[in-house]
């Protein structure tokens, strides 16, 4: 059931006061359990434990939202709002000309209803690395549409013949920028690239640092950009206090990318002990994206991709796994993304599913919450620490003892958002 209506549209979004009855608070980046209530205060958390009758006394307002909420639990268990690091809203098709040729309108229409989704999932919050921009942003913002905190890279940076140029090798096209990527090359160019994306509100920067699956001319293993095209990337978006997300798949293109200052490495499956080790010198992060790789194997067929992508893939699924591995035994810090495209966005919670195979229950929960918070800059969203976003996810059994209740949809769950209910499925 949709709650809606506990969630009054206001120009900063649904900051509310609020009262959860009757929990199980679990907050991951400290393991510990507290049961019993917990009080929101203007959309944050402000008391968690045995709380008595609230009392306001600016209860003259007839408005909820000032009187503050009160929900019963019934003995949920509630952590953090899940944060995908690696999502893709305006990602209509599986790549190629289909995806970069789609009218803006179906383009964003779709991508309201995949972020809908993906909120209804438990996302209370997801970074989108691959398009986006600040009109979808200010309309979640003003609570035009049900979504989860949005933060986007604007149009990917990729170097001519690279992940995000689109063209076949035997087409005499000449496009070089499309809804989710933009082909520049050279020092100066990439300069005003990032600074056109953060003038326009860009909360971090996307490069292509290897070839990828879907994308028709690239190896997958070959390092993308020059060390001085990758550096002035970095420099100008650390100049701003952002960062630099890379794709990048084999030992040589992530050492290339973090030893010239990336901070965020997307996908990373084909590693070695060596680079991982590399990756945790530099202090940067690994965010796999397991649910892309596993779904294309099963589904990648129907939902148009080519040979060739089906043909990379098959490279890099099986070592998805291995990565994290790897990057766990170097001191890596691990979050989570899923990467999906096109009709294959159903499959986010089978990512949870799949990292579960490799990670412990609260070691999963932390890559969801804890570490995706600290790589979006942004520690509180992933804490029940008083003064924290009550931004939250109810589930009925405890993931810590079941931990399948994180993907099972056969279980409901309750998303809270900036203390207001959003999704009941009880």
């Amino acid at each position: 059931m949709r709650q809606r209506e506990a969630q009054a549209a206001s120009a900063d979004g649904p900051a509310r006061n609020a009262v959860l009855r009757h929990g199980r608070f679990l907050d991951p980046e400290t393991g510990l359990v507290v049961e019993g209530d917990m009080r929101i205060e203007n959309g944050e958390i402000a008391e968690i434990g045995d709380i008595g009758a609230v009392t306001r006394t600016d209860a003259s307002s007839a408005d909820e939202s000032a009187q503050g909420v009160e929900t019963d639990l019934g003995g949920a268990t509630v952590t953090p709002g899940l944060i995908d690091a690696h999502f893709h809203a305006y990602a209509a098709g599986m790549g190629g000309i289909m995806m970069a040729t789609r009218t803006t309108s179906f383009v964003v229409i779709n991508g309201v209803n995949r972020l809908s989704a993906a909120l209804r999932r438990g996302f209370t919050t997801v970074r989108d690395v691959a398009g986006g921009d600040i009109g979808l942003q200010q309309a979640i913002e003003r609570g035009m549409v049900d979504a989860p905190r949005y933060l986007f890279s604007g149009r990917v940076l990729s170097q001519t013949g690279g992940h995000g140029d689109v063209r076949p090798a035997e087409h005499d096209l000449h496009a070089g920028c499309d809804h989710t990527h933009e082909v520049v090359d050279g020092v100066d160019a990439l300069r005003r690239a990032v600074r056109e994306r953060l003038r326009t509100g860009s909360h971090v920067i996307k490069i292509m640092a290897s070839g990828g699956v879907i994308s028709p001319t690239d190896p997958l293993s070959v390092p993308q950009y020059s060390a001085e095209e990758i550096a002035v990337v970095c420099e100008e978006a650390g100049r701003r206090g952002s960062y630099v997300a890379a794709h990048a798949y084999s030992a040589e293109a992530v050492v290339h990318a973090v030893t010239n200052g990336v901070r965020s490495v997307e996908h990373g499956n084909l590693i070695d002990a060596e680079a991982a080790r590399v990756i945790a010198d530099h202090g940067a992060f690994l965010v796999p994206t397991l649910a892309a790789y596993d779904a294309m194997s099963r589904r990648g067929e129907e939902a148009g991709l080519t040979p060739v992508g089906r043909e990379k893939n098959a490279e890099v699924l099986g070592a998805g796994q291995q990565a994290i591995r790897l990057a766990r035994e170097a001191g890596v810090r691990v979050g989570f993304g899923t990467d999906l495209m096109g009709d294959l966005e159903d499959e986010q919670l089978r990512g949870i599913e799949l990292q579960a195979q490799v990670l412990e229950p609260l070691e999963l929960l932390r890559s969801m919450t804890v570490v995706n918070s600290a790589l979006i800059q942004d520690a509180g969203r992933g804490n029940l620490a008083i003064g924290s976003p009550a931004d939250l996810v109810a589930f009925r059994e405890d993931p810590l003892e079941d931990v399948s209740v994180l993907w099972d949809q056969e279980r409901p769950r309750t998303v809270i958002q900036g203390g207001a209910v959003v999704w009941d499925e009880r």
